[in-house]
């Protein structure tokens, strides 16, 4: 699809201003922002400027306009497409029809290789595999893997359990034709960001539970994992921080229908088991509304004996992983995660 003319030049302007001197970045993005013992990135506080003038929002009217608005706009800060990366688009089957994935493969990869299966973002009410198409690409070549991203039937039109019944079966469908993806059964991980997050941890409780293929690694960007309390971080970060508590509660409006029970673990993982699970690399943001529950559930997997890797990275806002295009931290702090997949991958 091609990039309007207006987008491009917005994308231009956004990725310029992250390259002047230091001095005049900080004028634009204003005094820095200290809470909770933390200081903002200047990237970060940069970003949420330009979007504040910009009057950009994450939610923004209606579902539909919501979405559109996203797919537009993430060219503004995904930056060049990463090359030389092949894809090949894949249909799953589900007990409720076909799920379109898409599989990337970086130029190079051996085969069979390791194989991430993802799981984007966006309160399961908006993101695709094209929003986030540049930063898969990026985990696929910065990791060495093929990557899989599905996508997954998003709310109001499926409400809860579909988001996650699509994510089991996307997984159960890499295990079982790992070889036709060029794939290694016994190095497939699941991963995601957000809501994507979500289902990978639900994905991996649900393999373990079901005695079948488990994943060999989790790789969490700043998960969802508890539905039934409000942290202290919701609180604290609940305002002009890119992801809103107004925006999770439209989120969960949407996703979450009147009556569920919400510890259940295919919502709340963080109410599931997870003795058995694989090893995990949970990334959170000092600066984010969900952070604390991401941590809450690392620590619940490091008493049950999980190996974890908890990464807080203490300057950052939720959704740093699609911010590649601009400035230097996003992708400094996505580049960790690659090489945490790419260790937890590793032959054995």
């Amino acid at each position: 699809m091609a990039i309007p003319l207006q987008i491009r030049v917005e994308a231009a302007f956004s990725q310029l201003a992250f390259w002047l001197p230091t001095p005049v970045r900080r004028a634009i993005a204003g005094p820095p922002l200290r809470l909770d013992g933390q200081e903002l990135a200047l990237d970060a506080q940069l970003l949420l400027r330009l979007q504040k003038l910009a009057k950009a929002s994450l939610v923004r009217g209606s579902v539909e306009e919501s979405r559109s608005l996203l797919l537009a706009s993430r060219h503004l800060v995904s930056g060049q497409v990463i090359e030389p990366v092949s894809t090949r688009e894949l249909l799953i089957p589900t007990g409720d029809g076909d799920v379109p994935a898409t599989l990337y493969t970086p130029a190079g990869l051996p085969d069979p290789s390791a194989l991430l299966v993802f799981f984007h973002g966006g309160g399961w009410v908006v993101g695709s595999r094209a929003s986030h198409d540049n930063t898969v690409r990026y985990l696929a070549k910065q990791a060495g893997v093929r990557v899989l991203s599905v996508e997954y039937r998003l709310a109001p039109e499926t409400q809860f359990p579909g988001a996650t019944e699509d994510a089991i079966a996307a997984f159960e469908y890499a295990y079982a034709k790992a070889r036709d993806l060029g794939a290694d059964p016994a190095r497939i991980a699941v991963g995601g960001d957000s809501a994507g997050g979500n289902l990978a941890a639900v994905t991996a409780q649900q393999a373990v539970k079901r005695g079948g293929g488990v994943p060999a690694f989790q790789l969490l960007f700043y998960p969802a994992t508890d539905f039934t309390v409000r942290r202290r971080s919701r609180e604290l970060f609940a305002e002009d921080l890119f992801l809103t508590d107004s925006d999770m509660s439209w989120f969960e409006g949407h996703y979450v229908p009147k009556g569920t029970d919400l510890y259940n673990p295919k919502l709340s993982p963080l109410h599931g088991d997870v003795s058995g699970l694989p090893p995990a690399y949970i990334a959170t943001a000092g600066f984010d509304p969900l952070r604390d529950e991401g941590e809450a559930y690392a620590e619940k997997l490091r008493k049950a004996g999980v190996p974890v890797a908890l990464s807080r990275q203490p300057d950052l806002i939720h959704g740093y992983i699609n911010f590649l295009g601009v400035g230097r931290r996003f992708r400094e702090a996505t580049a960790e995660a690659a090489g945490a997949l790419r260790l937890g991958l590793a032959p054995k």
